[in-house]
């Protein structure tokens, strides 16, 4: 197990800001897909075409344009075990298809983490920056400066029609896929998110689980982003999320104001019980982790709870995936094992907050 500095501590240090409506919104993400003309791309690119790629690419974000984002790292992925690879996927970090598919992947990051360049992945190069609570403007404003450092450099493979192209048709145009991910425990619990969702769906943007395309929406957090990257510009494509996010904030307010107004008692015994279980419990599985640190983060927020602080329920939302608790406790587990050590690792948690 290597000792990579990225995958020493959960929390990265962009989370511990806060941000707008941070009660509701985790966080706010742009991610900017390019490519390099004249050269395949990822899928159909050689091994030294991929390395190609990577010559070109690492050396801009060592110069001195880059220096106003921080210093940066290069981590080529075939030098990192897979322990610290599965880390970085559930840092949201890298995607799982740069961890596990890419040939000649590399990642770049800077100290607080808050941007992470990855190369090689479906695209020669995604771009992305990653915000706390509702910063979908801010965060393109940084994304669109880092794009602009590598256009300065190197020559995208770009169309008068379609716009950049890209390896997925669905990213061609704009290249952008901005995203918001959020906690919305009430609208689940009052039955109304399949509707939210589905009106979600008819302006444009889709929803997706916690670490995008295929994965589960677990613990009530959704990932919403757009999907159409052509035909749109880019702040075109911000400002609908932004204001359709906005909408399901309200909604998600009225939703636990109507909570508290109709159900109280039950929302506090489903709140302490789900308390009680995490402070307590042998084993843990994942998903059941998922939806009672969801309920202890719905309770700080409406106040029937005075601790622990958000600031440690994230944390534990990533250190109860199976990379970092095999990371924590430092060998390779079975199931039965990683829950063990879960329910461990809450109990010690949760345990010092009373």
């Amino acid at each position: 197990m290597s000792s990579l500095r990225f995958t020493e501590q959960a929390l990265s240090d962009w989370m511990r800001c806060g941000g707008s409506h941070s009660e509701i919104v985790i966080s706010s993400r742009m991610r900017i897909a390019r490519n390099l003309e004249h050269l395949p791309f990822p899928l159909l690119a050689s091994a030294e075409q991929s390395e190609e790629v990577l010559k070109q690419l690492a050396p801009v974000f060592q110069g001195e344009a880059a220096s106003n984002f921080g210093s940066f790292q290069l981590l080529k992925l075939d030098e990192l075990d897979e322990l610290d690879k599965k880390v970085l996927v559930e840092k949201h970090l890298i995607s799982p298809n740069l961890a596990n598919d890419s040939r000649g992947g590399a990642v770049i990051l800077n100290e607080d983490e808050s941007v992470s360049i990855m190369i090689n992945e479906e695209d020669h190069l995604r771009i992305q920056c990653l915000f706390p609570g509702l910063q979908v403007r801010e965060a393109w404003v940084r994304a669109t400066a880092i794009d602009d450092i590598f256009e300065g450099s190197v020559n995208y493979a770009f169309d008068d029609r379609r716009g950049y192209l890209t390896s997925c048709p669905t990213n061609v145009g704009t290249g952008l896929r901005a995203s918001v991910m959020v906690h919305l425990p009430a609208l689940v619990m009052t039955h109304q998110i399949n509707r939210i969702l589905s009106a979600v769906n008819q302006v444009g943007l889709t929803v997706r689980g916690i670490y995008g395309e295929g994965s589960e929406a677990v613990g009530n957090i959704f990932q919403i982003s757009n999907q159409i990257t052509l035909g749109q510009t880019e702040n075109e494509i911000i400002e609908n999320l932004h204001s359709v996010v906005t909408q399901i904030i309200e909604h998600e307010r009225n939703a636990r104001e109507r909570l508290l107004a109709d159900s109280a008692l039950r929302i506090t015994d489903r709140i302490k019980r789900s308390y009680g279980i995490l402070s307590y419990a042998a084993v843990m599985e994942l998903k059941e982790s998922a939806q009672r640190l969801s309920d202890l983060r719905l309770g700080v927020d409406l106040g029937i709870l005075e601790g622990p602080s958000i600031s440690v329920l994230n944390e534990l939302n990533v250190k109860t995936q199976p990379g970092f608790l095999q990371k924590m406790f430092g060998d390779e587990m079975t199931a039965t094992e990683r829950d063990m050590y879960r329910a461990k690792l809450l109990r010690e948690t949760l345990g010092s907050q009373h």
